[in-house]
This record gives structure tokens, sequence and C-alpha cells, in this order.
């Protein structure tokens, strides 16, 4: 590019939330496959999307991942080798299939998902019907409610759903929620729940995991005055597409969620002076520089952090794969 060109981009400021990208639970998922392939080598088999998001999957598909829906998919001569179930948990009935069809499985549940499930079965073995508060079909919702047995556990999704529920026992109620709903949103479904069930008991921890709420709540930092908020993420992850809510309702002008740079329509974009930035829980670091990099081949662009904490968390991967190395080059596909 000539100096002319780089002197006529236009200025923009990019607020880069931090933190932002992938949190300890997916961190752990996507080296748990790493891992898998490294010491038991290829194909290693996962039930469902590792986390949601294709960019992630198809590295990992490159490097001898193969993706299925249910165990019934994994062919006779490869079940020896492991399958490994998805970060955002799956139904009790699972395991024990894989069990029966002696199949070598690798739990990558995040550890946070799985003291939801750990609340949810406190409040049933107390005997208290248990309410879920979460997106219907959400993987994490189906294998939380595949953790109790049936008809003991209710889906609320909203406001209104909390307002039309009819327990049979309104006095021996326990609530939990998925890991990745909106803390705001949320906290108006529990309100309206204690306003009608005053004895409805809470979880011991908060069910909102600490990744989800820090990242919101960088972008409520970042948003106000941005002409546009872009969230790095994919249309199927809850958690990213509660970034893109939560920018338009702290301030953001406009607020958009895109996979990969490929897909921003730069006529749509216009002329714009702050752009605020993010990525959901499952979104690597690799294309969060690829979005930057693309705004600076167009605009005289300077980054500012919004940072509104910083997370050390780390999870240990199964005990079966600790004493493989995991080296900076295995996971540069994903983290640059």
């Amino acid at each position: 590019m000539d100096e002319t060109v780089l002197e006529s981009r236009p200025k923009l400021t990019i607020r880069l939330c931090g933190p932002r990208g992938f949190c300890a639970g997916v961190d752990r998922a996507i080296q748990i496959v790493v891992l898998a392939l490294k010491g038991y080598g290829a194909p290693v088999y996962v039930r469902h999307e590792i986390v949601h998001n294709r960019f992630v999957v198809e590295g990992l598909e490159a490097k001898g991942a193969v993706f299925v829906e249910e165990l019934d998919e994994i062919p006779a001569e490869h079940r020896q080798q492991p399958v490994v179930f998805s970060a955002h948990g799956v139904p009790k009935s699972v395991p024990e299939d894989a069990e029966k069809r002696n199949l070598f499985y690798l739990d990558a549940t995040c550890p946070l998902v799985s003291k939801v499930h750990k609340q949810a079965m406190r409040h049933q073995r107390l005997g208290r019907h248990v309410i879920l508060i979460g997106h219907a079909g959400h993987p994490e919702v189906i294998g939380t409610m595949g953790q109790l047995p049936e008809g003991t556990v209710s889906l609320i999704e909203t406001v209104e759903d909390a307002g039309r529920y009819e327990p049979e026992d309104p006095n021996n109620l326990g609530f939990v929620t998925q890991t990745t709903l909106s803390v705001d949103d949320t906290a108006g479904v529990i309100a309206r729940l204690q306003e009608r069930f005053p004895e409805l008991k809470a979880p011991a921890a908060d069910s909102i995991c600490y990744a989800t709420t820090n990242r919101q709540e960088a972008v409520k930092q970042a948003a106000p005055g941005c002409d546009l908020f872009v969230t790095v993420g994919a249309p199927n992850s809850s958690n990213s597409k509660r970034l893109v809510e939560v920018a338009l309702k702290a301030g953001a002008k406009r607020s958009i969620l895109v996979q990969r740079a490929s897909e921003l329509d730069w006529d749509a974009i216009g002329d714009i002076g702050t752009l605020g930035l993010s990525a959901g829980a499952s979104a690597p670091e690799v294309v969060v520089n690829e979005i930057i990099e693309a705004f600076k081949t167009r605009f005289d662009a300077t980054i500012e952090l919004a940072e509104f904490s910083i997370e050390n968390e780390n999870f240990l991967v199964n005990r079966e794969l600790r004493s493989i190395e995991l080296t900076a080059e295995d996971m540069a596909f994903v983290n640059g």
C-alpha cells in the first residue's frame, strides 16, 4: 500500500475487550482433543462440536479429529480409539451408552458445567423440583436435563415463562441456570420466579460462569459511544450471541456477530470512528487478530484496551492425557 493511500485512511479507535475469547473450559476441551490425537493417533472421534466454533472444529479435523452426532456413527474397527464428549456436557445416557459399546471415552465437559449438574442433582436429592433457566435445544441444557430423572426438571427461558409456570409443589423448588446466559436477563427471570415462589432455593454458587460474566462486563465497559461493536463468534454460540445483545443495551449504535473477517460488510460498516471488539468464549485469538488486521488495512487504527479483569484459571485435562506434552506449536492453529 503506497503512502498516499495510508495517509488517506480515516482514523479509527478500536476498543479491544479483555477478557475475550477462549475461557479455561474451552481451552481445556480443545487441549483434550489435541492431546488425544498426539497420544493415541488419528482418528479421534468427538461427539458433537467440541465447542461452538467452525474455525476450531475445522482446525481439529485437519489434525485428524472426526466429529459425529451419535456414538453409533463410530465404525467397529475404531472402537479402541478415543471418543471425546464436548465441553457443553452430555446426558448421563451418553457415557452409559459408550460403556455398553466398550468405547474408550474422554469427557471434556467444562468443570463449571459439571458444577451446575451437581447443583441440579443436589436440589433433586433434597426432594426439590428443579427449574433450569436456559435455552431449549442448547447442548448444555440437554446435558443438564439429562442428569435428572424424567419429570424432575422444568425448563424456563424467559420472564414470561416464569410468569406462566405452574409447578405441582410451589414450596419445594430449586433453580440452576445455563452457564452462558445474559447476566442481566437471567436476573430478571430469577426475580420473577422468586416473586411468585418465595421458597425457591438458589444453587450454592452462581451457575452463570465467571467467564460469561467477565466478557459481558468488559463489553458493557467498552460499548458506550461505539459506532459499531463486533463480536467474534459462531451463530450457534450462546455466550457470543449474548455479547451482541449486551453491546447494544450498553450503548453501541450497532452490534454484529461475525465468524471471520471475510464476513465483514464494508459498505454497511461505512464511516466509523470507534469500534468495539470482543470474542465469545469459543472464538480463537487468531480470528480476533484477523479482524483487527482487516480494519487496519482500511483505517488508521489505534487500539485501546478495555480490560475488565484478568483471568488466570487453568483446568487440568483428563488424567489419561497428563503425561503427553502439549506445546505452543500444538495450539498455534487457534492461539497464533
